[in-house]
């Protein structure tokens, strides 16, 4: 039962959710705004369980042969003198630019997929033998069900449960990430300069040509369209635009010339089902964890793992395999939405805060805590079930 399940969103969920659909002898279809792949992005992470995925599907050597190897971060003054460094890197993670990993995926999920890209949900009807959707572009199709992969802003969820305010958390703050010149960052390095309230940063991974411009910045709600990147250029510009310390304007003047300028809130998605009928919801459209948590992809990749399996163990029936996703992947979400001090401590609020904060860096403790984490992961349980499909 519930065959022909339609996807929303060709990026790390969706293409993950396909895979394994399409493995269990579901007939997906992917349908996605963008004309093709998305490949811009910065690193995610693939840690924990989503490893555990990554291996069932075959491709965590061709992620670890891509990684990226950055080592930490440091945080530098005007003058560009390292003030404080913080070694990241992690024994049970692999960090990965997020367009590689979508690339992967998309190879991952074979024949067995079909693709509708350049064209968007416009309506769905749901009774009770299925939904009819209507698109952009093609004709009207019917559809068993539909998933939501289709991000933070999802489409699906706005159409399916209501508006996003509902649903959409604020945490103070709005970053944006965009291509910037490698030669603006040490080599395998996140370096961060900060002002009160603000930070400008630049990513540089030993294995890619092509660094990153990071910006965020502490301010009240603001009213942007979520799509007009010209629009989202300009309130970047705005705040940092007259900044003329450190590498601000380099990094700036290489972001604003790059198409794949990428703004958004720091948000996360809180919602006490992630489906109503046929409809359901993986990724960030469920439980957007913000880019603070670093635990995007891991989301992504276990909650599409545990949602096709949990659809292959019931046969399709979805009212059952709905509510076992939510109480499988439920506890996880909870705990990666608690992000603690991170935006803290990449942001501090004032100049005697940024003093606090790199100090602390240099403190034995604080290595030790990093180091702690690191060999707790390493031995985290691989616990995830090994579905059985009965389709």
């Amino acid at each position: 039962m519930n065959q022909r399940i339609l996807i929303s969103g060709a990026s790390i969920a969706g293409l993950t959710v396909a895979h394994w659909l399409a493995r269990y002898g579901f007939r997906p279809t992917v349908v996605e705004r963008a004309p093709g792949l998305r490949a811009g992005g910065n690193g995610v992470d693939v840690r924990d369980h989503a490893v555990a995925v990554a291996e069932r599907m075959g491709i965590m050597p061709s992620i670890r042969a891509a990684a990226t190897d950055v080592q930490g971060m440091k945080f530098v003054d005007a003058a560009d003198r390292t003030v404080a460094r913080l070694d990241t890197a992690g024994a049970s993670e692999v960090e990965i630019m997020r367009g590689d990993l979508v690339a992967l995926l998309h190879r991952a999920t074979g024949a067995g997929v079909e693709y509708l890209f350049g064209d968007s949900i416009r309506g769905l009807a749901q009774d009770d033998d299925g939904v009819t959707v209507t698109f952009d572009h093609a004709g009207s199709r019917r559809f068993d069900l539909v998933i939501g992969a289709d991000g933070m802003h999802s489409n699906v969820r706005r159409l399916a449960f209501g508006p996003e305010s509902q649903f959409l958390r604020y945490k103070d703050h709005y970053f944006a990430f965009a291509n910037a010149d490698a030669a603006l960052g040490e080599n395998r390095w996140v370096t961060m300069y900060n002002q009160p309230g603000k930070m400008a940063g630049v990513y540089r991974s030993g294995n890619h040509a092509q660094a990153k411009a990071y910006f965020i910045f502490r301010s009240g709600p603001l009213r942007y369209d979520v799509r007009d990147v010209e629009q989202h250029k300009r309130l970047v510009s705005q705040v940092f635009g007259r900044d003329i310390s450190w590498q601000i304007q380099e990094l700036l003047a290489g972001a604003l010339a790059d198409p794949d300028f990428y703004f958004d809130a720091l948000s996360q998605v809180h919602m006490p089902s992630w489906s109503t009928g046929r409809v359901g919801l993986v990724g960030d459209a469920a439980a957007c964890a913000s880019p603070a948590s670093g635990a995007g992809a891991e989301l992504a990749l276990v909650g599409a793992y545990r949602l096709a399996g949990e659809l292959a163990s019931a046969s399709g029936d979805h009212r059952v395999a709905f509510a076992q996703y939510q109480e499988s992947h439920r506890d996880l979400v909870h705990k990666k939405q608690q992000i603690g001090p991170n935006v803290r401590l990449m942001v501090p609020k004032t100049h005697g805060g940024r003093w606090i904060r790199d100090g602390a860096a240099w403190l034995p403790i604080l290595r030790a805590m990093t180091a702690a984490e690191r060999l707790l992961r390493v031995k985290a349980p691989r616990a995830l079930p090994e579905y059985v499909s009965a389709i």
